[in-house]
């Protein structure tokens, strides 16, 4: 899923834990249960992600329903709590046909397209994989289209992807859910490399996680392509559909739905111009590809982040200047703490005598490495994600008072939130097993979490 992908100030390399992934091999079940006592799991244990599976996809149902032209769940002043008696189609043939084609379009696009060739990191066997990079020519490729067909030409309705949102994220995670289960299925072939986070014998646990660490469909990297090009540039397009429609019907874009459309949008495209960062994120890196990433970047990203442009459509509104200037300081802030924070660390490890950052405090580790005590990294041990969570509170805020007297429009910041705090407690694990009691000796010294004197 889409996240943020900096841990924590690490003067010499990203926290990541120290897992090994491995081959598939026949063990027996007495050798797999004791191997199963020893994993540390992670959603509730072994047995949760049974659960996951089935609230992921209630949660986004949850918050179409809970919240469309029809009637929007209130918490403020007075609770008003939605019929769910929507006269929508759950499940259509075209959308179905819409979200198939998306997809294998887009797979026919990058096998077809230029793109760089870049090598990932290095295997447990010593090799590498060589992926093909071009998410960033399709989304422009795309766009481009949807922009000139759409508002230019205006032959193309993008205000479909308003109109049929329900069948549409009907589609995709019936789309995604055969998707995890082929990938499941998969992984039993002889010879593939397996996850250490997927490969622990709990069926369920796996399906969830992901068995195989880098599936691959002839030249396909399944993974690489799932994390960046459907669910991401879909996003991207479906907020533009979501303006459209409010063009249609208004006759104009208001600056609140402009806002959301160009936040989000930039996020996009910076993930796509850089999309050979992702090859040393942990989902590439050591997460297999299972349920978890499957419907989380083909489903929940474009059907979840995009629910303030959906709502900006049925609820329309203009923000004040005042209005205005607020998001985009509170968006600047976040930005600043984030790109600073990334920025001094990512310098420190390429030059650490580099005037800007030859002044910051260190924390020697047996290692050989030093952790940053000072400066960003001395304010909190993940104070980039504060700066990240900022930003996306800065997408929520256009949808104003009235969106948040339903909640529902702020979900993305709410449910951003715990997936930072999930984040940073991995990334403590993964630096306390890294380093050892010399992290024990950096979290006195550096005592918050993410937010300075908070948390």
């Amino acid at each position: 899923m889409v996240s943020t992908r900096s841990g924590a100030g690490d003067g010499a390399s990203p926290s990541q834990p120290t897992t090994t992934p491995h081959k598939t091999s026949k063990t027996p079940a007495k050798s797999k249960r004791t191997q199963n006592h020893k994993h540390e799991y992670e959603f509730f244990g072994p047995h949760g992600p049974a659960l996951l599976v089935l609230v992921l996809p209630t949660v986004v149902y949850g918050l179409y329903f809970g919240c469309n032209s029809q009637e929007c769940l209130k918490v403020w002043p007075k609770l008003q709590l939605p019929t769910l008696s929507v006269s929508a189609d759950l499940f259509t043939t075209e959308a179905f046909y819409v979200v198939l084609g998306w997809f294998f379009s887009l797979v026919a696009l990058h096998l077809l397209l230029p793109g760089k060739r870049v090598q990932g990191v290095v295997l447990p066997d010593g090799s590498k994989l060589t992926y093909k990079l071009n998410a960033f020519l399709l989304f422009i490729i795309t766009y481009g289209a949807a922009i000139y067909l759409g508002f230019v030409r205006n032959s193309l309705n993008l205000g479909y992807l308003y109109d049929a949102f329900l069948p549409l994220t009907t589609a995709a995670t019936l789309f995604s859910t055969a998707l995890a289960v082929y990938l499941y299925a998969s992984s039993f072939k002889k010879g593939a490399m397996l996850s250490s986070h997927g490969a622990t014998g709990w069926p369920w646990y796996d399906f969830w996680m992901g068995r195989e660490l880098n599936p691959r469909v002839g030249p396909l990297d399944l993974k690489e392509f799932c994390e960046l090009y459907p669910g991401l540039i879909g996003w991207a397009l479906i907020n533009l559909g979501m303006a459209h429609k409010q063009w249609t019907s208004l006759g104009r874009v208001t600056n609140s739905m402009v806002l959301v459309n160009v936040f989000q949008l930039y996020y996009v495209a910076d993930a796509l111009w850089n999309e050979a960062s992702i090859l040393t994120t942990m989902d590439i890196t050591t997460d297999g590809f299972g349920f978890m990433l499957s419907f989380g970047d083909l489903a929940w990203v474009p059907f979840v982040f995009t629910t303030g442009a959906r709502y900006l459509v049925f609820v329309p509104q203009d923000l004040p200047v005042w209005g205005v200037a607020l998001v985009l300081g509170v968006k600047a802030l976040g930005y600043w703490v984030f790109r600073g924070a990334n920025g001094q660390k990512d310098q420190f490890r390429r030059d650490p005598t580099h005037p800007s950052v030859a002044h910051l405090k260190t924390l020697p580790t047996a290692r050989g490495t030093k952790l940053i005590i000072s400066g960003w990294w001395g304010a909190s041990r993940h104070i980039n994600y504060f700066g990240d969570w900022i930003m996306g509170l800065s997408w929520c805020m256009p949808c104003g008072l009235v969106g948040l007297q339903s909640v529902i429009p702020y979900f993305y910041c709410i449910y951003f939130a715990s997936l930072l705090i999930h984040r940073e407690r991995r990334d403590e694990a993964a630096c306390r097993a890294k380093y050892g009691a010399d992290w024990d000796k950096y979290c006195k010294l550096v005592p918050y979490r993410i937010i300075p004197y908070v948390y």
